[in-house]
């Protein structure tokens, strides 16, 4: 390969990455090939990346494909990007994106390979807001939270679904993403009644009941101001907590609390939303992966914005870096009490099956351990659980401008058209005063095959957790919840 260009190398003389001015032209040993004008993201205002899980999907995709192409067997690929900083940044983080889900590289050994191709720094990404930026969101973040992810098995390629990904994320769908596969959903909120105001979509209550049924959905929880009855969603058998603070701003330690609560206590997913379900419900998903999983506060931001782009604004992240360490903290004493009551219903069933054994001796019931109950994060903190059903702030003393910052988002999210020719995403927009929101079209699923070198599956370390095959595509989702750990 000629040197007339810095180079990142990702596979020795197969694969590397470029930032060209020029367009090059391929030659008899060298496939030149960009994705700048293919994945592009759809910014809400000054954001412009990280690109969402279905283009870095769609990425890896086609580079497996060149990978695997007998034509191109025996020549050197070369993903290039233009100096456009925010294109170079996508196109950087996609690559690197790659190299750990399928090269098994560290976030640390990606980026290292990034930085050694070109001196020029990545710009960092940042929120979806007009004001200037008060948090920077590295490449490296974002490796680091797609690493994460994949650890505990949040993610898996193989059996992704790239059609309801782009269908259920759609406004007239439902407007709703997988966070955490079987147990964390966020989407916008319902409204009183199923209706198209100035070409915007809204849906009632009712919409979401069969999609929630199927994905194993036992509790809602609203973060805005109520838009419609909670009771519609218990009348059909959903448990329902209200934990309203106002838009753009960062919870109470009460509230955070609690909502960590309802989610260690729900028998099923639990699914959040606040008005456009991106800035305070980001930021209460994000406290749920600092403590149950141990993300950064960065983590946290990068994978959430990955699977919702968007989500958590302005000063909601400074407050997750400040709840990080407590919020570990808190992690690490429930994990603890989970230990030692696991130990302990251990020794009890042991001294059951002793009790049963033919020629011993019966253990005496008042020398029998009691049943160890699950620790929640309530029981943390000495705080009655009978408290915790419901709670938010008085919303007549909060008052909102009559067009708030998830107005202004839901908004600018209605109005972009569907990125594929699927004319189910164009139909249902005509069709919102449906009953319930309708599925995708059924689509034959094409296989992602591997390169050799990483056909091994990333699995957790222990032995005793239950991997979830599907976290995205909705259909096929395990109805098992991520488990706390």
């Amino acid at each position: 390969m000629a040197e007339e260009y810095e180079q990142a190398e990702f596979i020795k003389d197969r694969l590397y990455f470029a930032t060209l001015r020029v367009k090059p032209k391929n030659t008899a040993n060298t496939h030149f090939f960009s994705t700048d004008e293919e994945f592009i993201y759809e910014s809400f205002y000054a954001d412009f990346g990280p690109l969402n899980l279905v283009m870095l999907y769609k990425y890896c995709c086609k580079l497996n494909k060149k990978l695997k192409s007998f034509t191109m067997s025996r020549k050197k690929l070369v993903h290039f990007t233009s100096y456009d900083q925010k294109k170079r940044a996508n196109a950087a983080f996609l690559i690197a994106a790659y190299s750990v889900i399928y090269l098994k590289r560290s976030p640390d050994e990606a980026y290292r390979t990034l930085i050694s191709g070109n001196n020029t720094p990545y710009l960092p990404f940042r929120d979806a807001a007009v004001a200037e930026s008060t948090f920077s969101l590295t490449v490296l973040d974002c490796l680091q939270g797609i690493w994460k992810a994949l650890q505990h098995c949040f993610l898996d390629f193989e059996t992704f679904s790239s059609e309801e990904y782009e269908h259920y994320e759609r406004v007239e769908n439902g407007d709703m993403n997988w966070i955490i596969p079987g147990k964390i959903l966020a989407f916008s909120s319902p409204h009183a009644r199923n209706r198209v105001e100035n070409g915007y979509p809204l849906h009632a209550p009712e919409a979401y009941f069969e999609f929630f049924s199927q994905n194993n959905v036992t509790d809602v929880v609203r973060l805005n101001k109520k838009l419609y009855e909670s009771r519609r969603f218990e009348d059909a058998g959903f448990e329902h907590h209200d934990f309203f603070f106002m838009d753009g701003s960062t919870p109470s330690d009460l509230i955070v609390r609690r909502f960590l609560h309802v989610c260690e206590s729900a028998e099923g997913a639990v699914a959040v939303h606040c008005k456009a379900g991106l800035g305070r419900t980001g930021t209460l998903i994000a406290c749920y992966l600092m403590k149950h999983f141990r993300f950064t506060a960065a983590e946290a931001i990068a994978w959430i914005r990955i699977c919702r782009p968007g989500s958590i604004i302005g000063p909601q992240q400074n407050f997750l870096e400040e709840k990080q360490h407590s919020l570990w903290v808190q992690g690490d004493v429930h994990r603890s009490k989970q230990k030692l009551a696991q130990q302990r219903f251990n020794r009890q069933l042991q001294q059951q099956q002793q009790y049963h054994l033919p020629g011993s001796d019966p253990v005496p019931l008042g020398k029998q351990e009691a049943m160890p109950h699950l620790v929640t994060s309530m029981n943390d903190l000495s705080i009655k659980t009978t408290l915790c059903k419901s709670y938010s702030l008085d919303e007549s003393n909060c008052k909102e401008t009559s067009l708030t910052q998830g107005d202004s988002l839901r908004a600018v999210k209605g109005k972009r058209t569907p990125r594929s020719a699927s004319s189910s995403s164009r139909s249902n927009t005509s069709k919102a005063s449906h009953c319930s929101i309708l599925p995708p079209p059924m689509s034959p699923k094409i296989s992602l095959s591997l390169p050799p070198s990483s056909s091994k599956k990333l699995r957790r370390s222990s032995s005793t957790v239950t991997q979830i095959k599907s976290p995205f595509s909705l259909s096929l989702i395990s109805t098992r919840p991520a488990l706390i750990h």
